[in-house]
């Protein structure tokens, strides 16, 4: 009943990503000068929650080198992953050119970093730290929601369908459910595996937001906008986090 549970809450996640997509059906390209902003909230949130949610109990269920070896590990896969997407010539069918390019790259990567979000789900869901699963997963879905814009918003200049887009937009946290089911078998059984899994969480979320949120986000024309939306994202997860008793 607790691996049911938890595929249903990871799948909720995952479904959020969709909702990501919905700006750009009804705004089209204007969607973009709402991304500023929920990529700031992301920012916010993510960051937040990887500092407090998941390096906090690591350290404190841990020892200091588990910890930066699970870091370093987070950090280096998503690096590897995006130096190998972006020098792959790509086409989709009959689109190709750069917007297809970065259309794929945007997918890949998210795709991949799903992967140890679900990790940090089921890791937490595992966890006797009380509050920790409802605060890792409402900051994995308030994330996924401006992944989900930055991953339409490309598909539709590129030319690819309204369908496409959401569904390419849920399917980039795919990997999430199976990430959480496999953490929390895994370290349901073996408990020293919790720390590093934290660790090598925290490491892809914080890689991802320094490598492509926020240079996506910060640009000289809407810093504001993005600053605005991180500091709201960050409050808001820093008091989810008060309230869970994280």
């Amino acid at each position: 009943m607790d691996v049911v549970l938890l595929v249903l809450a990871a799948s909720a996640t995952a479904l959020a990503t969709g909702l990501g997509a919905l700006p750009v059906f009804f705004m089209g390209s204007k969607a973009e000068l709402l991304r500023p902003i929920l990529l700031g909230t992301a920012i916010g949130a993510m960051t937040v929650a990887s500092l407090v949610g998941l390096l906090k109990p690591a350290l404190e269920e841990g020892g200091r080198a588990e910890v930066v070896l699970g870091l370093a590990a987070g950090v280096l896969l998503l690096v590897g992953v995006r130096r190998l997407l972006a020098t792959r010539e790509v086409h989709v069918g009959a689109l190709r050119g750069a917007g297809v390019r970065l259309s794929v790259l945007v997918f890949g990567i998210l795709l991949v970093h799903s992967l140890p979000e679900g990790l940090a789900i089921g890791t937490a869901y595992a966890s006797d730290v009380a509050g920790l699963s409802l605060f890792v997963l409402l900051a994995i879905g308030l994330q996924n929601i401006p992944e989900g814009t930055s991953v339409a918003i490309p598909m539709a200049e590129a030319g690819f369908s309204r369908a496409s887009q959401f569904w390419a937009a849920v399917l980039t946290s795919a990997p999430q459910p199976v990430g959480a089911v496999l953490a929390y078998l895994v370290v349901e059984h073996v408990q020293g595996l919790l720390p590093a899994s934290f660790a090598f969480a925290a490491g892809a979320m914080l890689a991802l937001v320094a490598l492509e949120l926020v240079p996506q986000a910060f640009g000289p024309s809407h810093w504001l906008r993005a600053g605005a939306g991180s500091a709201a994202g960050a409050a808001a997860m820093l008091v989810l986090a008060a309230v869970a008793g994280v």
